[in-house]
């Protein structure tokens, strides 16, 4: 039996109050609903300086939390002007100074859009850059940190999932970051759409998440939960589990999470509820 999951929330819900940095209020809130990863979020940029990191990285070490970096959103791996790109690199590398201070490993990111280019145009600069940056990344002395391209959930991003298991060729430590709800909206509900057929949906999923990476990585990649609604250009916003109206349901997969015996990293981002839908997918795993 591997270990389990991890459960946790992208940032912090609404439900959290205090006002001031806090790291020990923080972790032992996270804490509270018996969670154990949280994924610290920079979409706005990397402004955490290095001793609140450090502290809030003590205080969430201290309950058993691992955490992750969500990199800045406005990261284009496959951008048709270079200059983009690079600074994509650097935004990477600054994501990585911080999750080292938070005492995490990982860095999850958006790989950019396809724009006016096909998207076999927009991959191959977004492999380029991913290479770029895996260089980089070795030069800056962040060789141990894990670099996670996500599943994006509008049809003109680059980020259906072969095109992330492509971007996590490059380098045997690039982890997917398979976000669920993302490839539920992209498709427009025609995949995860129900409890009966979502079950051979993420079926589907995770083996092409192991065929296309045999080894750890198939059994501890990096996942993101949600309810999304969508339009037909995709993903329109996130919801919460007390919204049924869209998908995915969570049920199916943490079953088969637990068939499987693997054991991802699985980051809730629900609007404003996050550690209370993360704690409901910690019981549906553990069947309770």
């Amino acid at each position: 039996m591997n270990d389990a999951p991890r459960f946790g929330p992208a940032g912090l819900s609404d439900s959290y109050t205090v006002k001031k940095f806090d790291p020990a209020a923080m972790a032992a809130y996270t804490a509270s609903f018996g969670l154990t990863a949280f994924e610290y979020q920079c979409g706005r940029g990397v402004r955490l300086a290095q001793d609140k990191a450090q502290a809030l990285g003590a205080a969430f070490a201290a309950k058993d939390i691992t955490l992750s970096v969500h990199a800045p959103y406005y990261i284009s791996m496959s951008s048709m002007e270079e200059d983009k790109r690079l600074h994509s690199i650097d935004y990477l590398l600054q994501s990585c100074a911080l999750v080292k201070a938070l005492g995490g490993r990982r860095v999850i990111f958006h790989a950019g859009s396809c724009g006016k280019q096909s998207r076999e145009a927009a991959l191959e600069k977004a492999l380029d850059t991913m290479r770029r940056a895996v260089e980089a990344v070795d030069a800056a002395g962040y060789g141990d940190c894990i670099l996670c391209p996500e599943t994006m959930g509008k049809v003109n991003q680059l980020g259906n999932l072969d095109e992330v298991l492509a971007l996590c060729s490059v380098d045997a430590r690039i982890t997917p970051c398979i976000d669920f709800g993302h490839l539920y909206a992209r498709e427009q509900g025609a995949i995860l759409a129900d409890e009966q057929s979502a079950g051979a949906d993420y079926a589907s999923i995770l083996d092409k998440i192991a065929a296309a990476l045999p080894d750890d990585r198939a059994v501890h990649f990096h996942a993101h939960f949600s309810r999304i609604a969508y339009t037909k250009g995709g993903e329109k916003c996130h919801l919460t589990f007390a919204d049924p109206d869209f998908g995915p349901p969570p049920a199916p997969l943490m079953a088969l999470l637990r068939s499987r015996n693997l054991a991802p990293t699985i980051i809730c981002e629900s609007a404003g509820t996050q550690a209370e839908d993360a704690a409901i997918l910690a019981k549906l795993y553990a069947n309770e």
